[in-house]
This record gives structure tokens, C-alpha cells and sequence, in this order.
């Protein structure tokens, strides 16, 4: 069995880290499963991807269609070209997808017009919000899909209302938490700890950069004014999306417990995210992994992909209702943040189970 692995954008690398590795272990039992990894290039900071793949111990990719930066439009034209290349010049029986990227549809899309079989990791998530362009690779990429591999039941019954049979569905668990787990004990120090002197749950980690938070000048300011004035002077470490410091370099905020430091490795960031206070984001994927390192999250959005890591997990939504937020901070500084616990099967043995179901449907 071929099968064309596609990775586009950070958080796919660390949810194809683990598939490639289980693949591996398959191979040494004796299964004839033989993969291709095409790097898409969507995200194209050449530094730290490179990095991911060293820290995660990803083997070089096969192919780099190296698409770059653009809108929408055309990064999605881009990679549906050169994928589409891709594929006549190296066929396969499958092409199996992760996450919710640009690439994830685009590349689902150029699979079912070469007739190719289609799996999608993290199949069935679903915000209800289309102003996410994420939502929309959701939906596309799952109405294309052939095997769908899901995360949590929630994800499993957002595809049966979809009329999808049941048969098709696999619930896997999370193969991001496979990558958490196996690397938790290496997490590594970034230089910042001891240059901002850190120490243990005395701080707050920040991320922001869905355009809904970042675009509009007035709330990003808004925004980040109220978290520094209710984090009573804790640091607050704020690793910036390249698309944010754009904005940020036009508001001139400086504040004293406010640092602004650049995008760092898988090992440091969760470094810094296991010992933190809380996480303060709008990311999908971090409110999992606090959740699993049962790290409090507040999270800047109305609605989540991941309702587990809000009525199991350690996560809460508070999108920019100061309301809201204030009172996040209020339990988070009086120790009464609730206790949260690990979603079913989220417990590194997710991309095990994919392989498996793929040596079996073929």
C-alpha cells in the first residue's frame, strides 16, 4: 500500500510526526506500507520548520511544492497545482490529510479528481463559525473524504448528522496528544526563562492570530490593554505570529510585564506552556494540549472546534467580552478554575490505531 502523506503548516507537522513514526514500527513488523511526505510549503518560514522537523524527528520530505505566502485564493490555487503534478508523477492508493489548513482541502480536493481514496485526520470538528477559513476546509474536505478519523465523539456525531456511515468512521483519538506525550519529558528551556527570570506557575503564556482578534486595530488593543491590566503584573510571554506584529508594530504597546518574543520550537513553546500559570489563545490546538497538561485556558473566541476541552477539559471560551475575561481571571486568581480531565482515548496510542485501520481497509 502507497500512501501520500500531506503536511503543510505547523500544527500538521506535529500530527504527522506520530503517523510516520507508527508507520515506521509497521514496517519493521514486516507490513508492506510505504509512504510519501509532501511538504506543501505553506507555511514557509524555512528556520522554523526546519526546526519542527528536527525536534520531531520528521524525516526530510519527499517533495517541498514550496507554495508560499498569499491569500487565500492563491495559496490554495498553488498547492492544488503543484499537488496535482504530484500525484501523476508519484501515484499512490491514498492520500491521507491532517488537521484543517489550506492544504488539507486543497489537497483532499486534487485526490478525488485523480480518483485517489482520501483519509482525513481530525475529521469532523466543527465550529459553526464560516467566518474561519478553517471551517470551510472542514466542511469541503469532509464532504470529499472516504475514511475519516476523529478526535472525540463530538466529531464522530457532527458526521453522522452529515449522513455519513458509520462505517467509515474511526474513532482514533487525538495523534496531536501522541507527540505531547512522547516529547514531554524532553521540553526544553528556551533561552527567555532565565533572561526574563521565570520560575514555575508564575507566569502567563499568550498566543493571538485568528483575524477576528488581529485585524481590527482597536480590539487588539482593547484586547491586550484589559489582560495586562487584570494579570496583576505577572510576565506575560507573547510569542508573535508574523501577521500580528505587523498590527502590533502600528499600535506602539509596551507594557513592563508585556514580552514580546519570536515564534519559538515545539520543545520550548510547551515548555513554557507546562509550567505557565494559564494560556491565553486563540488557537484549537493549544486549548488540547493545556487541557492534557491540565493548564487553565482562556480562550479569545465565541465558539471552539474542540467543545471536549470545555466540558471535560481545562478550557474556557470568553471571545472578547470583557465581562467574560474578567471574570476568567478572577477564578484563575483565586485558585477556584475548574478541575479538568483527559477526553477519551486522547492517550498517545492515536496514531497506532490509524495505521491499523489503514492496513485493514486495504
Amino acid at each position: 500500500m502507497n500512501i501520500t502523506l500531506v503536511a503543510g503548516a505547523r500544527p500538521n507537522f506535529i500530527k504527522i510526526a506520530a503517523i510516520i513514526e507508527a508507520i515506521h514500527n509497521k514496517q519493521t513488523e514486516g507490513f508492506l506500507l510505504n509512504y510519501r511526505l509532501v511538504h506543501t510549503g505553506q507555511h514557509y518560514d524555512e528556520n522554523l520548520s526546519r526546526a519542527f522537523f528536527k525536534e520531531l524527528c520528521i524525516p526530510v520530505p519527499h517533495v517541498n511544492l514550496g507554495v508560499g505566502s498569499g491569500s487565500q485564493a492563491e495559496q490554495t490555487a498553488a498547492i492544488m497545482i503543484g499537488f496535482e503534478k504530484e500525484l501523476q508523477e508519484n501515484p499512490c492508493d491514498m492520500v491521507l490529510v491532517v488537521g484543517d489548513v489550506t492544504s488539507t482541502m486543497a489537497c483532499a480536493i486534487v485526490a478525488k479528481k485523480a480518483h485517489v481514496k482520501v483519509a482525513h485526520v481530525e475529521a469532523g470538528i466543527r465550529s459553526g463559525d464560516l467566518t474561519m477559513p478553517e471551517e470551510i476546509n472542514r466542511i469541503v474536505t469532509d464532504s470529499l473524504t472516504d475514511y475519516f478519523f476523529t478526535t472525540s465523539e463530538y466529531a464522530n456525531e457532527n458526521l453522522k448528522k452529515l449522513g455519513i456511515e458509520e462505517h467509515k468512521i474511526f474513532f482514533v483519538g487525538n495523534v496531536m496528544i501522541d507527540t505531547l506525550l512522547r516529547y514531554k519529558d524532553r521540553f526544553k528551556k528556551p533561552v527567555l526563562w532565565d533572561d526574563l527570570k521565570l520560575t514555575n506557575k508564575n507566569y502567563l503564556v499568550m498566543t493571538l492570530h485568528r483575524p477576528s482578534n488581529v485585524d481590527n486595530k482597536q480590539l487588539l488593543k482593547m484586547l491586550i490593554e484589559q489582560i495586562v491590566n487584570l494579570s496583576k503584573g505577572y510576565p506575560i510571554i507573547f510569542p508573535v505570529h508574523p501577521r500580528t506584529q505587523k498590527l502590533l508594530n502600528a499600535l506602539h504597546l509596551n507594557f513592563k510585564n508585556l514580552h514580546y518574543v519570536n515564534p519559538l520550537g515545539y520543545l520550548e513553546f510547551n515548555y513554557l506552556v507546562k509550567h505557565a500559570l494559564s494560556i491565553i489563545t486563540d488557537s484549537g490546538g493549544i486549548t488540547e494540549e493545556a487541557t492534557v497538561m491540565d493548564i487553565p485556558c482562556i480562550t479569545l473566541r465565541n465558539t471552539t472546534e474542540r467543545p471536549e476541552t470545555c466540558s471535560i477539559g481545562t478550557n474556557v471560551l470568553v471571545g472578547n467580552d470583557s465581562k467574560k475575561i474578567q471574570n476568567a481571571f478572577k477564578k484563575l486568581f483565586s485558585g477556584t478554575w475548574k478541575k479538568g480531565s483527559i477526553p477519551q482515548l486522547w492517550d498517545g496510542h492515536t496514531a497506532e490505531r490509524i495505521v491499523n485501520h489503514l492496513i485493514s481497509i486495504v
